[in-house]
C-alpha cells in the first residue's frame, strides 16, 4: 500500500510542474521603459460579420460545417475574382472585385459579443429621430446616394473625411492595416483606412472640455496589468456605428491585450444611452503580421469626386436622365449609362 501511494505521489510531482507550465498565463514583452509592448502591424483580416444571424440565438461560434461552408464561399469568390482579372469586366462605379482584399473566414460568429445574441441593440427614440432628421428629413448621406444635389448627399466616407473610430479599426473591404506605436507616456494607433492616427496620452487626467468635439473623439489611456484601456469621449455627431450616430453622451472603452507573441485581443464597449437602448460590446482577434505594409490612402485628393459628381448630375438633369446612383446587381453602371 505504501509503495502504491509513493508511486502515485512521484507521478504527481512529475506531472504538476508540466501542467503548471502549460497553464501559466503568457507574459507579453516589455518596452524599454517598462510598459507591455503592443507594437507592430495588426491588420484586421479576420472575416467576421458585425452581427450574428438571428437564428443562431446565443451561439457565439460556427460549427465545423458552417465554417467549412464559409471557406468554400471564400474560395469560390477568389476564383471569381481571378476570372474577372483574367477576362476584364464591365466598367462600373465600383472598382473591380479583385481589388478587394479577401479575408479568411473565422469561427467567431459575430463581432458583437454582448448582448449575448450578438445583435446590436435597438436605437432609442431620440437616436432614431436624429438619424431621420439628417438632410432635412431624408436621413444620412449615403455611399451610393439616392440623389446628387449636395455634398451632404454623400456620407463622410465617400467624402474621404473619416470612417470614424469604430469602422477605421475593424474589418472592411480593403486597407486593413492597424499599426500600434508606443513611446513613454503615449500610444499611437494608426489606421490605414483614410489614414487616421490617434495619439493617446497615458494617465493624462480628465478629457478636454465638453465643447471640443471631433470625428474621432478625445482618447485617454491607462494600463490595467497587461491590458491597455482607452476611454474615448467628446465625439461630434457625424460618426457612429451600427446605423446610429454618437451623441454627446457617448463613451467608448477599448481594451487591448496581447495574449500571445502574434495575437492581440481587442474589446470595444460602446455606451451611448441617448442613441442605443443598452450598451454593446465588440470583440476582434488580431494577428501580428510584420510583413504587412500600410500604404498611403490618397482617396480623391482635392475632392475632385465631389465636383465631378455634382457637375455630372446637373448634366444628366438637363438631358432628362436619372441622377440616382444605382449600384445594380453587380455594382451598377455609372448614372445615365443605361438610361
Amino acid at each position: 500500500m505504501r509503495t502504491r501511494i509513493f508511486f502515485l505521489f512521484a507521478v504527481l510531482m512529475l506531472v504538476m510542474p508540466l501542467a503548471a507550465q502549460t497553464n501559466k498565463a503568457w507574459t507579453p514583452p516589455k518596452t524599454p521603459w517598462g510598459d507591455p509592448d503592443l507594437q507592430g502591424q495588426w491588420p484586421a483580416v479576420a472575416n467576421i460579420p458585425m452581427q450574428r444571424p438571428a437564428n443562431f440565438g446565443t451561439r457565439a461560434f460556427l460549427t465545423d460545417e458552417e465554417l467549412a461552408q464559409r471557406e468554400r464561399q471564400a474560395q469560390r469568390q477568389q476564383e471569381s475574382d481571378s476570372e474577372v482579372f483574367a477576362k476584364g469586366g464591365e466598367v462600373t462605379i465600383n472598382p473591380p472585385s479583385y481589388w478587394q482584399e479577401r479575408q479568411k473566414p473565422n469561427r467567431q460568429a459575430s463581432l458583437v459579443v454582448d448582448p449575448p445574441d450578438g445583435r446590436i441593440p435597438p436605437m432609442t427614440p431620440a437616436g432614431q429621430k436624429f438619424v431621420q432628421s439628417l438632410r432635412g428629413g431624408l436621413g444620412p448621406g449615403q455611399h451610393f446616394p439616392d440623389k446628387v444635389d449636395s455634398w451632404e448627399d454623400f456620407d463622410i466616407y465617400s467624402r474621404c473625411i473619416t470612417r470614424g473610430l469604430v469602422s477605421s479599426i475593424l474589418p472592411t473591404i480593403y486597407n486593413f492595416g492597424n499599426q500600434i506605436v508606443q513611446s513613454p507616456g503615449y500610444v499611437v494607433i494608426r489606421n490605414e483606412m483614410i489614414h487616421e492616427a490617434r495619439v493617446i496620452p497615458l494617465n493624462a487626467g480628465p478629457h478636454v472640455g465638453s465643447k471640443l468635439r471631433t470625428y474621432m473623439g478625445d482618447s485617454r489611456g491607462h494600463w490595467e496589468g497587461n491590458t491597455l484601456v482607452v476611454e474615448t469621449t467628446n465625439f461630434n455627431d457625424q460618426t457612429g456605428a451600427g446605423g446610429g450616430f454618437f451623441s454627446d453622451a457617448a463613451r467608448l472603452t477599448e481594451r487591448f491585450t496581447r495574449t500571445a507573441q502574434d495575437e492581440l485581443s481587442y474589446d470595444l464597449a460602446i455606451d451611448d444611452p441617448k442613441t442605443w437602448t443598452k450598451p454593446w460590446t465588440v470583440h476582434m482577434p488580431y494577428k501580428l503580421d510584420p510583413s504587412y505594409t500600410i500604404y498611403e490612402y490618397a482617396c480623391h485628393e482635392g475632392n475632385y469626386m465631389m465636383l465631378d459628381s455634382l457637375e455630372a448630375a446637373r448634366q444628366l438633369e438637363k438631358q432628362g436622365k436619372e441622377t440616382r446612383v444605382d449600384r445594380g446587381p453587380a455594382g451598377g453602371p455609372p448614372p445615365g449609362r443605361n438610361q
